[in-house]
């Protein structure tokens, strides 16, 4: 299935750690890094079946991670003597922490353009609400590439293993799965995401669905939305 998915704003290798932090409720500062590689090479495999676009800054992070795991597993020195063994984490800490704090301001600069773009000068002007549905948007945040994959990722775990491999054509395309997704968005302005996936029981179809979502996501077709982190998510028509 050659298909590679670009994404606008494409998060990146940290913001997958920083996610997975988040998701743990871990300290930042004293990063299990055991558990963290091992979800981290876990959305790996998923990133590289999906193709995309700047893979391989997280094949280079995951190194970096398996790297640090192998230090941590080195014996401490033991010799009775002050030795400053500097933590092999640190670095990446500090990497984390500075990206974060951009991350952070990142959104405060984007309201004040979103204002300024928004405000024009004093004059007459009639705004029709009748037609806004923003009962159910209200009560919505957006959500994060990694929290979609999270959704995809407990999606393709249930779908049952096959223990043989059979070579044949695809049976969807993603243009097909983009009519199909929007079909159902005509028919209903919000549609959950396990809604979608519920009468997909072959991974190939979930994968190349998920594909879909991605691709509709970049046309800035639809939005991605739930109502707390970890919650089922929405996806809405624009």
């Amino acid at each position: 299935m050659a298909y590679r998915v670009r994404l606008q704003n494409f998060e990146g290798p940290l913001d997958l750690l920083l996610f997975l932090i988040k998701k743990n409720e871990v300290d930042i500062y004293n990063i299990p890094i055991a558990l963290i590689t091992k979800q981290y090479l876990e959305y790996l495999e998923l990133i590289t079946i999906m193709d995309l676009e700047g893979a391989s800054e997280f094949i280079y992070l995951a190194a970096t991670l398996i790297r640090i795991k192998a230090q941590m597993l080195l014996p401490r020195s033991d010799n009775g003597e002050e030795e400053d063994d500097e933590d092999p984490r640190l670095e990446l800490v500090q990497r984390l922490l500075e990206y974060k704090r951009f991350k952070d301001v990142t959104p405060n600069f984007a309201e004040r353009e979103r204002i300024q773009r928004d405000y024009y000068g004093r004059s007459y002007f009639k705004f029709d609400i009748a037609d806004v549905d923003a009962t159910l948007d209200d009560s919505l945040t957006d959500v994060t590439l990694f929290q979609l994959m999270e959704v995809f990722r407990r999606t393709l775990e249930n779908v049952p293993k096959t223990t043989f491999h059979r070579v044949e054509i695809d049976p969807v395309t993603v243009e097909e799965q983009i009519d199909f997704i929007i079909n159902m968005l005509e028919a209903r302005r919000h549609v959950l995401f396990s809604e979608v996936m519920a009468n997909l029981n072959e991974r190939l179809l979930i994968i190349v669905t998920f594909l879909a979502i991605l691709e509709l996501i970049r046309r800035d077709k639809i939005l991605i939305k739930q109502a707390a982190p970890f919650e089922e998510i929405w996806i809405q028509i624009k």
